[in-house]
Formats: structure tokens, C-alpha cells, sequence
């Protein structure tokens, strides 16, 4: 798993006032959404009705990072905070670290790039390492560093300082919780009321992500997100296998990801990259008010308009829309025009 600077998790243990445990879910979200380029660059570099399974695994730890940050979003709501999505440096920059500089402790840089086994192994199932990936076998990444903490650690730390400061600071205001949603499983997304309710939401982000120590599933037996993308990486469905000694081995279907149907979209594009009055520019500009204004959605569903997510998931699909166009330019180098994934001003 990637790690972040351990002082961050000595702070939370040392906070005091719930006003202080607000900045660090304000962090947990921008940590979940800064995943979500990332990905996406991948699974839109997959040409149309090419390398099928491949992209259903990436869209399906797509849609539980916007779930994760759902949930952040929901705890953050429900101790009196104010989620923060419609701003410029919501956005990381690409290349570049992930929010809270988690990964800087083995030099991570998350980048805006096809789809390739080398993307998947050394960024994507980098994210999503679990402190004890299971050996099916799967490599570990890990350096150890008593200065680092994982992110489960990070998550762990808010669940016992929201247990330490106890119920008295759920004080936000119940309308601003979403919940009951056709998007998202309702017993994957629920009102954050509680110390109870918190600690089981927090925890599923965790065991989404990472699995367990012992199954590379959640409580729902899905595959953790580490696992799936391992899945690409060595081209065969992990499944249950009782002549492995950990029960689990990459044997089942094959998951092809056939280069010469991956478009070799420009790294780390932005708008500027392309010429004014271009076709990739104008796509450019239009993918990035797309974005932002999905951005200011959410912004919206999690500031008291919970029914924005709809508004929200339709610019979802408008955004798709557009970048699937966007990615047949040919540059004439070798290259296709990518997403930028940059905040602008919007009219929303």
C-alpha cells in the first residue's frame, strides 16, 4: 500500500476539537477523487469493444472511488463539516504526487497515461496495494519505513478519533447525508448518523481497497481493487484454487490487453497543449468544462442538494461521451489527443 508521512497520523491522534478531524476528511476526499483521472486515462484509451474485460475492471474501481469519496463526503457532512470539491486545487496535478503526498516514500508520481501492463503494475496496483498484498503470487511493493504510514492506517486513525470524541459531534445536519440512491447499493452507501455508522462506512473503504490479510475479497466477496487490476497485469481471472497454498491463483479466464488496440493517448495532456482553434483543443476545452462542472455537481449533491447526483451522473456520461471522441485524434506524432482533467470556470 502506499504510504503517507506518519506525522500526519500522530496529529489526528493528538486532535482535540472535531474541527480539526474536518481537515483531514476534506484530505480523505481529495484523496479518493485524485484516483479517478488517473483511471479513467486508462479506460478511455481502450478503443471501443476492445479489450472488454479489461475495462470493466477499471470503470468498476471507478465507480467505488466515487463511492469512497461518497462516503468521506458523507462523514465529513455528518461532524458539522462542509465538503470543498468546486475549487481549483481540488484537482492534483498531473504528473505528480497524490493528495497528503501519499506515495512519496517510494516516489510515486501519478500520471495521466494509457493503459499498459507497465501503467497498471507500477501506478494502479500501486495505489491499490494492501499493507500485506497475499502472495498468489503478487509481488510486494512495500519498502519499509517507520516514518511512513499506509493509508489504511490514515483511515484507521479517523475511525479511533471519532470513536475517542464519541457521538456528541455528529451535529450536521441530516439532510445533507446521501444515502438511497439508484447509483450506489444501499448497504454500500447509508446515512452517516453516528459513531457506528462512520466506523462501518470508513471500513468498507478500506476493505474495498485493500481486501484482507487473509482474502484478496471484501465482506461482499469482490475482489479488492489491488486484485482486479493484478488481474490485467498478468492477463487471467484470479480464482479459487485448492491446489494453491493461499486457495487463490491467477488461472481463470483470460483478461487480454491487447496493445494495438489501446490508443498511445498523450501523457499528462493539458488544454494548452494543443493549438487554438484545433480540433484536440477544442475537445480539450470541452472535456475540461465537462469535468469541472461535474465537479461543481458534487459539489452541490454534498452541500445540501442531494439530488444534484443525478445532474452529476449525466455529465458523467457526457464526459465519456466526449473523451471517447477525443481519443481518436491522431496528433501525427504517434500520439492521440487525451483528457486534461483540468479545474475551469464554469456557468454552473
Amino acid at each position: 500500500m502506499l504510504k503517507l508521512k506518519r506525522q500526519i497520523i500522530d496529529k489526528i491522534h493528538d486532535i482535540s476539537e472535531v474541527s480539526e478531524l474536518r481537515e483531514y476528511l476534506q484530505s480523505a476526499i481529495e484523496l479518493e477523487h485524485a484516483t479517478v483521472p488517473v483511471y479513467l486515462t486508462g479506460m478511455f484509451s481502450l478503443k471501443q469493444a476492445q479489450n472488454v474485460e479489461a475495462s470493466n475492471i477499471v470503470r468498476s474501481v471507478v465507480i467505488e472511488e466515487m463511492l469512497h469519496m461518497s462516503i468521506a463526503c458523507n462523514v465529513l457532512n455528518a461532524i458539522g463539516g462542509a465538503p470543498q470539491i468546486n475549487k481549483p486545487d481540488f484537482v492534483p496535478t498531473f504528473p505528480g504526487p497524490l493528495p497528503m503526498g501519499v506515495g512519496e516514500d517510494r516516489g510515486l508520481i501519478a500520471t495521466l497515461a494509457p493503459l499498459t501492463k507497465e501503467q497498471v503494475k507500477t501506478v494502479f496496483m500501486a495505489i491499490e496495494e494492501p499493507e500485506n498484498p497475499i502472495d498468489i503470487p503478487v509481488s510486494s511493493l512495500l519498502q519499509a519505513d517507520a516514518n511512513y504510514a499506509t493509508i489504511g492506517e490514515f483511515y484507521q486513525a479517523i475511525i479511533d478519533k471519532i470513536v475517542q470524541l464519541g457521538n456528541s459531534i455528529f451535529t450536521g445536519d441530516p439532510s445533507r447525508q446521501l444515502a438511497d440512491t439508484k447509483w450506489f447499493p444501499s448497504d454500500e452507501l447509508w446515512a452517516v448518523t453516528d459513531v457506528e455508522t462512520a466506523c462501518r462506512a470508513l471500513e468498507l473503504i478500506v476493505e474495498q481497497g485493500e481486501g484482507s490479510s487473509k482474502s484478496p475479497t471484501d465482506e461482499e466477496g469482490e475482489l479488492a481493487h489491488y486484485y482486479r487490476f493484478a488481474e490485467i497485469y498478468y492477463g487471467k481471472r484470479l480464482v479459487k484454487d485448492a491446489s494453491s497454498p493461499v486457495g487463490w491463483s491467477f488461472s481463470g479466464e483470460p483478461v487480454p490487453l491487447n496493445p494495438e488496440d489501446v490508443y498511445n493517448l498523450k501523457h499528462n495532456a493539458k488544454a494548452q497543449d494543443y493549438p487554438e482553434g484545433s480540433t484536440a483543443r477544442r475537445y480539450a476545452d470541452q472535456t475540461n468544462y465537462t469535468y469541472s462542472s461535474l465537479l461543481n455537481s458534487l459539489h452541490h449533491t454534498f452541500n445540501g442538494e442531494p439530488q444534484q447526483l443525478d445532474h452529476a451522473m449525466g455529465l458523467m456520461y457526457e464526459l465519456r461521451l466526449s473523451v471517447q471522441k477525443m481519443v481518436t485524434i491522431d496528433l501525427g506524432n504517434g500520439e492521440f489527443a487525451a483528457p486534461p482533467f483540468q479545474y475551469v470556470a464554469t456557468n454552473v
